[in-house]
């Protein structure tokens, strides 16, 4: 099996939190559990676990679930050499440690944590430790190597990362991410940095990209997306923009919502969204149809998949995960600071953006250069 770092103020205060945290000379470890078939996008968990060694004065320990058929944890710890030697999981010490786990995969995923672990390398200035546990881990043998090093934050990406999370004990904070959403109940007792863009981002892009839209319809289904939803009416609100959404929870449901829009949308005025939602973005049915109407009417679509852009949406804003990690390492270590952290899921704030140059010439619209210099991917590729 969702950047940009999650905010820069909050970034910057925990950062200042950390410092007081650990004593000259000690070094904090950040515990981070994932799986990589939770990974939405090829390489997004290695630019997230990059971004986390940014920190100064941390040390990451990543924790990989594979498919390996394993009874104990301590076998499956693959080490990292380090300046000095090698270290294992169970020789580490220091304050305020935080853990983080990965998958044991190859590519093209595992460049993606090389990405996350150069962010977290430029902030910690140090290379970093990294581990790699089987899907059938024992969670008393985790939750002992963690003990013995004092871990006190683990950073889990996937949501098979946070299932191993969840299993251990309470003492342990949790900082998350890989997500889109997960159900209200399993994230009430964790900070969630989703892979979801923030509303509020995207509302803002669009009308920078196309000032006339004045109405955005969205199709979405409300197990997945209604708390993203919720955000995005405050969002509409404030950038003066009529928000349509319209829950589906089937695919039959979704495709009459869409052939009703593109039967009322007017494309002078009216833009479409397409949410991280495998219901009503379903890629071989629905998107095909939403992308073909979309053009045939001249109505601009924008998402969260660069997949989309390339195919002919308008934009898309996607995780900077370099970013991400940067903002996971600093909440990690805001948790372990016992800083007060915010509980539940929070929408993506570290992003990039891909633009289709065709697909806006189609619909009249021309970027002013400065605007173009904010696109970080451009297609049909240049």
């Amino acid at each position: 099996m969702r950047g940009s770092s999650l905010r820069r103020l909050l970034l910057a205060w925990l950062l200042a939190a950390a410092a007081g945290l650990a004593q000259a000379g000690e070094i904090t470890r950040i515990a981070v559990i994932y799986a990589g078939a939770d990974e939405p996008l090829p390489s997004t968990f290695a630019r997230m676990i990059a971004s986390l060694e940014t920190q100064p004065d941390i040390q990451v320990i990543r924790l990989e679930l594979d498919d390996r058929q394993t009874q104990t944890f301590a076998p499956q710890l693959l080490p990292i050499q380090l300046p000095g030697g090698p270290l294992r999981l169970a020789a580490a010490g220091g304050a305020g440690a935080i853990a983080v786990i990965y998958p044991d995969i190859g590519e093209p995923y595992r460049s993606v944590f090389a990405k996350i672990i150069d962010g977290i390398e430029d902030k910690t200035r140090t290379k970093v430790t990294s581990y790699a546990v089987g899907s059938n881990f024992n969670p008393q043998a985790l939750s002992g190597e963690l003990k013995k090093q004092d871990i006190r934050v683990v950073i889990a990406l996937g949501r098979n990362g946070l299932k191993a999370a969840g299993s251990l004990d309470k003492e342990i904070g949790v900082v998350a991410s890989g997500v889109v959403s997960i159900p209200e109940s399993e994230g009430r007792n964790a900070q969630i940095l989703s892979l979801a863009p923030d509303p509020a981002l995207l509302l803002s892009r669009l009308k920078a990209i196309s000032p006339a839209v004045r109405r955005v319809f969205v199709i979405y289904d409300p197990q997945q997306n209604g708390w993203l939803i919720r955000l995005a009416r405050e969002s509409a609100r404030h950038n003066g923009i009529e928000l349509v959404a319209q829950e589906a929870s089937d695919l039959r449901t979704a495709v009459r919502l869409y052939q009703d829009v593109f039967t009322t949308a007017d494309g002078r005025h009216d833009a479409l969204w397409l949410p991280q939602d495998n219901v009503t973005v379903e890629e071989s049915t629905v998107l095909p149809l939403v992308l073909q109407e979309s053009w045939n009417r001249s109505i601009a679509v924008f998402s969260s998949s660069v997949a989309h852009v390339k195919r002919g949406a308008l934009f898309a804003l996607f995780p900077n995960n370099v970013e991400l990690g940067r903002n996971l390492a600093a909440s990690a270590l805001g948790v372990a600071s016992g800083t007060s952290q915010p509980r539940g899921v929070q929408p993506l704030r570290e992003v990039l953006t891909a633009f289709n140059t065709r697909t806006a010439s189609h619909l009249g619209l021309y970027p002013s250069p400065s605007l173009r210099q904010n696109f970080d991917l451009l297609f049909p590729e240049q």
